[in-house]
């Protein structure tokens, strides 16, 4: 199985991606994180670009053991030469050269002639190759360079001592075909081509950078450069996990592997995504939020019959758990009645008939229907839930000048009136104090939401809350013109629904109806 490198370029051409600025700390994190992934070659920065770029990279080149640590270098003698100080205490350390060479970018851009352009990246070869024992040339534009000066181009670099040469599509605007044809081409024409590794570079601006990337493996290239999660400029780079992914799952078309550790992909989007503050798209392959979810009903009975019906890959692979069907207004009964009995509730036909009616009229309002609303829409169902605590009264005190309290008043299914104050960071934190007072229950909010049911100022105000206690979880719904008092309320619901939950079932226990 021939081995495909992996030149990470987050760090550098990621970073490029309006809006992103990643700090010293925030790059040796990822660059530790793409260490763990098994990236073969690390492209920290652009050293000559600002004081701070500089000390990033060496902060990676010092921080990263075992990857070739990169730093990327106009053809210029200071750019080199601010490379040599930024990977100073690099193990691997390698040069990124670059100059431009299509007939636009000569024209308008460096203002040179094909000579001129030869002239000026041997000279930057030559004097680098004093200094690096590994160095990468990039052509620029290559996907609008003539093909024969191309190959002029390569074959002076190979000359000079580069040991990679890079074919970047800079501007994403090359086919498969044409993309791979440049790389066979290059095989075939560039004398020595057999002494040095061909990478392929590829944007995504008309939305081809991945296959790109597969064509030019397919026609010889024996590195693949790109980002996590496909960021980039304009509309990004390759996404690195798309091409591991495609190599891993076809290989039997493509006859090629990266050595990428394949389940801290996972892991590296979310970090990335994090630091570099892009929301991964839902429907973005292999690691979107829907990449594994399945809501269509005929998809989900597939999929509990036999998962490679509609999933070509395991989330297992990629670092994940499981999948997930999502239950939404496409879903079908087979789905319905697994999670009901995930949830412990194995219901006969005719309960599961109505049960599964009333779910169809609840997806169509709601988009997500979540295992609290199907716990809910049961409970509601099958449990005529006591009050063991009724609200009476709030009272609320509130200034921005001082610390927001609030008083309850609590009716037990006993009889009793419990009142209590207690303080909080705002006023919907001091109720729940409050009420945690005249309770004496231990919960966790662990989600709190409002909504408005209609419309104008006088609009009825939908408070949902999730408490949880344990291994149990509940939710509560309070309805009000007021949105405090609807908080109590719902909070209220959800203690009077987790003390009776507690009392009936355990979440272990399947309930057989």
């Amino acid at each position: 199985m021939r081995k495909i490198y992996v030149f990470d370029t987050t760090l550098r051409d990621g970073e490029q991606s309006p809006g992103v600025n990643l700090n010293t700390r925030e790059k040796v994190e990822i660059a530790h994180q793409l260490e763990k992934l098994g990236v073969d070659r690390i492209e920290a920065g652009f050293p000559a670009a600002s004081p701070g770029d500089l000390a990033a990279v060496n902060a990676v080149a010092r921080a990263v053991k075992n990857a070739t640590i990169i730093g990327l270098s106009r053809s210029r003698q200071q750019d080199i030469d601010a490379v040599r100080e930024a990977l100073q205490g690099a193990q691997d350390p390698c040069l990124h050269l670059f100059l431009a060479t299509s007939p636009i970018h000569r024209q308008y851009k460096l203002r040179m002639d094909k000579q001129q352009v030869l002239e000026n990246a041997e000279a930057a070869i030559r004097y680098a190759k004093k200094y690096f024992s590994k160095i990468e040339f990039s052509a620029e534009d290559a996907g609008r360079t003539e093909l024969d000066f191309l190959c002029e181009v390569t074959a002076m670099a190979i000359r000079a001592g580069a040991t990679v040469i890079n074919i970047p599509d800079t501007v994403g605007y090359l086919s498969p075909y044409e993309y791979g044809n440049i790389f066979k081409t290059l095989k075939e024409q560039v004398p020595g081509i057999e002494n040095v590794q061909l990478s392929a570079h590829c944007h995504d601006d008309l939305g081809m950078a991945t296959v790109n990337a597969l064509a030019a493996i397919m026609n010889g290239a024996d590195q693949i450069e790109g980002t996590i999660n496909g960021i980039g400029e304009r509309a990004g780079n390759t996404a690195i996990e798309e091409v591991a992914m495609a190599l891993e799952t076809r290989q039997d078309f493509f006859g090629a592997k990266t050595s990428l550790v394949l389940s801290e992909i996972a892991r590296t989007s979310r970090l990335v995504s994090k630091l570099t503050g892009m929301v991964v798209p839902g429907n973005k392959a292999i690691v979107g939020a829907n990449a594994f979810a399945h809501e269509s009903g005929i998809h989900q009975d597939g999929m509990l019959k036999e998962k490679t019906t509609y999933e070509i890959m395991s989330p297992e692979t990629i670092g994940l758990k499981e999948s997930k069907l999502v239950l939404g207004k496409h879903s079908g009964r087979h789905a319905f009645r697994e999670k009901l009995i995930d949830l412990g509730f194995d219901l006969e036909d005719e309960l599961l008939n109505q049960t599964f009616a009333k779910f169809k009229v609840l997806a169509d309002k709601k988009k997500d229907v979540t295992d609290e609303d199907l716990l809910a829409l049961l409970e509601e169902k099958l449990v005529d839930t006591p009050e063991v605590f009724k609200l009476e009264a709030i009272y609320v005190s509130y200034s921005n000048e001082s610390i927001p309290s609030a008083k309850v008043r609590i009716l037990t299914a006993a009889g009793d009136i419990i009142e209590e104050e207690a303080e909080g960071n705002g006023s919907v934190d001091a109720i729940y104090n409050a009420i945690d007072r005249a309770s004496t229950e231990e919960v966790t909010l662990s989600d709190y939401s409002i909504k408005s049911v209609s419309h104008g100022k006088d609009a009825l105000g939908e408070v949902h809350v999730v408490l949880s206690q344990n291994d149990v979880a509940v939710q509560g719904r309070g309805l009000s013109t007021d949105i405090l008092e609807a908080s109590a309320r719902a909070y209220v619901d959800a203690l009077n629904q987790l003390i009776e939950k507690r009392k009936t079932f355990s979440k272990r226990d399947r309930v057989s109806l």
